[in-house]
């Protein structure tokens, strides 16, 4: 097993939640780190400013899911920084309530919720699937969902695409297996961010609504936690899907 210190890794949604629990606790861990934004300014003045963490440690790049030639130059510009990467960790997404019988328009929300939640993960490993297999023991971890395991209420757009999501990864694992890409598919319930907090406030007839305490909820730290390990366990222990649930499903 190589040294897992210093990996060098991808990261989306690194702005909040999930995603910027995940970045800190790798740039924490030692590792170096390419994060993806639509807003550079995003992540001034906290740990994942190049110019607090260091330009050798952190690179920001322009990156938006649903733009496939903006995956393309993240990766380029990231060989160019780093000199290559070994891992990726796709922590974006986005939230849609639109139902099964959904409203004239409400097909485009449809669209672009696919196009972010699976085409933007699709984008980017296929970008970055040269890099992960020269390396020889590259990492990609998927934040999914266990929206992508069940569905619970009426939220089909968004259950479509975390269904599909976990199809491509399972995908992604059969085909990256020979060349020593390990793929992990995290599924967490109620995570305590913004996005949940946003589904839980929202109207109630297309989700099921739940009482339950932030404090109850599973945290971003833990979700860093399990991605800090997954880096650190050597190829032969690597799971592929991680369902993680504060309550009773």
């Amino acid at each position: 097993m190589k040294q897992l210190a210093g990996k060098n890794v991808i990261i989306t949604g690194a702005s909040r939640g999930i995603g910027r629990a995940v970045a800190e606790r790798a740039l924490a861990d030692g590792h170096r780190l390419s994060l993806g934004l639509r807003d550079l300014e995003a992540l001034k003045q906290t740990p994942l400013d190049p110019d607090r963490a260091g330009s050798e440690r952190v690179l920001l790049c322009p990156y938006a899911a649903e733009d496939p030639p903006a995956a393309k130059a993240w990766v380029e510009a990231t060989n160019q920084h780093f000199g290559g990467f070994d891992s990726v960790i796709h922590s974006a997404g986005i939230f849609s309530r639109v139902p099964l019988l959904f409203e004239p328009g409400e097909e485009q929300d449809i669209a672009h919720t696919i196009n972010v939640n699976l085409m933007g993960p699709w984008w980017l490993t296929r970008a970055a699937w040269p890099q992960l297999a020269a390396h020889g023991e590259g990492r990609i971890q998927v934040l999914v969902s266990m929206s992508g395991k069940r569905s619970k209420g009426r939220l089909a757009a968004y259950s479509a695409s975390k269904f599909a999501l976990l199809g491509l990864c399972q995908t992604m694992r059969n085909e990256g297996w020979g060349a020593g890409i390990r793929v992990t598919a995290i599924c967490p319930g109620w995570v305590n961010t913004d996005m949940a907090a946003a589904v839980r406030s929202g109207p109630s007839d297309r989700w099921p609504t739940q009482s339950m305490d932030a404090e109850a909820m599973t945290q971003p730290e833990d979700i860093a936690s399990m991605s800090a390990e997954l880096l650190r366990l050597p190829n032969r222990a690597v799971p592929f899907e991680l369902a993680v649930s504060s309550s009773l499903e």
